[in-house]
């Protein structure tokens, strides 16, 4: 492996999102299979891989579409937002795929909940670095439905997991502007 193309892979990764993608160009599914390949390939206390991941294209799109727009609807109330609605409506539809993010409890009683969090963003962190090998445009989101409970079910997760967010792909149309980071001073302490 050459260290600096890594180098340039993990500090070239950006976010890109539904808006900036070509909608009417979708990534191949083999293509998705391989990311999904890389995300299972992160680190898990005790082997667990706790992650749990449902990939929806074509109709699936328009399926979780309509799932989380309506669940938004039933739990929203009085803070119900007809533009919130509406992303949550149209969004997924700009997408070639969307990954829902699960996490499977694991159970081992010495792991920590947390523990298996991590490993899941773990291995979100591996979906954006091999999208952005690909060429392709993704990004986390963990708006909308994410932390209800009343949507677990969909993704066939059960009371002790969560539902982490969605993962959106999709062909690059308008890329995104590189990001600045403060300085590496700022967040390291060095003690020799």
């Amino acid at each position: 492996m050459d260290p600096l193309l890594f180098n340039r892979l993990a500090r070239n990764r950006r976010s890109v999102f539904p808006d900036q993608f070509d909608a009417g160009k979708p990534v191949d599914d083999v293509i998705i299979n391989e990311i999904l390949i890389n995300a299972c390939q992160a680190p898990n206390h005790g082997r667990t891989e706790p992650w749990q991941f449902t990939v929806f294209s074509g109709e699936g799109l328009t399926m979780l579409a309509e799932f989380q727009s309506n669940l938004y609807k039933d739990l929203a109330g009085e803070n119900f937002k007809e533009a919130t609605y509406a992303k949550l409506k149209q969004q997924p539809l700009k997408a070639s795929h969307i990954i829902a993010i699960g996490m499977k409890r694991s159970s081992l009683k010495n792991i920590p909940e947390i523990e298996d969090i991590e490993a899941v963003a773990c291995a979100v962190q591996n979906i954006y670095l091999s999208v952005t090998a690909y060429g392709l445009g993704g990004y986390w989101t963990t708006g909308g439905i994410t932390y209800k409970e009343e949507a677990k079910s969909f993704f066939g997760l059960d009371e002790a997991d969560k539902l982490l967010g969605f993962f959106y792909i999709g062909q690059v149309a308008v890329p995104s502007v590189g990001g600045s980071r403060s300085p590496l001073e700022q967040k390291v302490n060095w003690i020799k």
